[in-house]
């Protein structure tokens, strides 16, 4: 059972359809007890750093998160899910983040020719070629962005994938079994279920 974490924010019924669609069992939960209970657990999320945090903390599911990651399950962020991973963010100073990931998440450089947010189709260039979410998937495949932060991670050796958009910036992250796509899979047609499947699979 694959849990989607509920905190108000994202577009939480997409994925729930995406990851159903790859013959996944999903429940769309803010219960912290059946988080704990569930084998996967995915946090997505569309919206702001600061308020997305004061709801997780709000609903008691900082906790939960933690727990389910220490316990060395398989867990997705997904695009502000991702964010939420880091330790901080520009968008909302003074807020701590998950912390599961080092680093800070900054905004995209003020270019003119750089348009923010950074919206629609993008290539992936994967560094990470055995990253299990990468299975049967091409290099250079285009999926679909929308977001003006990006994550800044202190250790490249989690950097799974990289994108190019002004910066280069990781596109994927993957640390153990936490993996995190600041892309949306759920949106990303062909490819992004493709990586859906191989999270289901895990």
């Amino acid at each position: 059972m694959i849990a989607i974490i509920d905190y108000g924010m994202g577009n939480i019924h997409s994925v729930k359809k995406a990851l159903e669609s790859m013959g996944a069992r999903t429940v769309v939960t803010n219960n912290a007890a059946l988080i704990k209970k569930c084998d996967k657990a995915v946090l997505p999320g569309v919206g702001a750093f600061g308020d997305a945090m004061q709801e997780l903390e709000r609903r008691g599911l900082v906790a939960a998160i933690k727990e389910h990651i220490e316990k060395n399950k398989v867990f997705l962020g997904i695009c502000l899910g991702m964010h939420l991973l880091f330790e901080s963010s520009q968008e909302s100073c003074g807020v701590k983040g998950l912390g599961i990931f080092k680093g800070c998440v900054k905004r995209f450089p003020k270019k003119k020719s750089l348009k923010v947010p950074h919206m629609g189709w993008n290539q992936l260039q994967l560094k990470e070629k055995k990253c299990p979410l990468f299975n049967g998937l091409a290099d250079l495949q285009s999926v679909y962005f929308c977001h003006s932060y990006y994550p800044a991670a202190k250790d490249s050796k989690i950097m799974a994938a990289m994108t190019k958009y002004g910066i280069e910036f990781p596109s994927v992250m993957r640390q153990g079994k936490v993996f995190a796509t600041q892309f949306h899979p759920e949106k990303s047609q062909k490819a992004g279920l493709k990586i859906l499947k191989n999270f289901v699979g895990l």
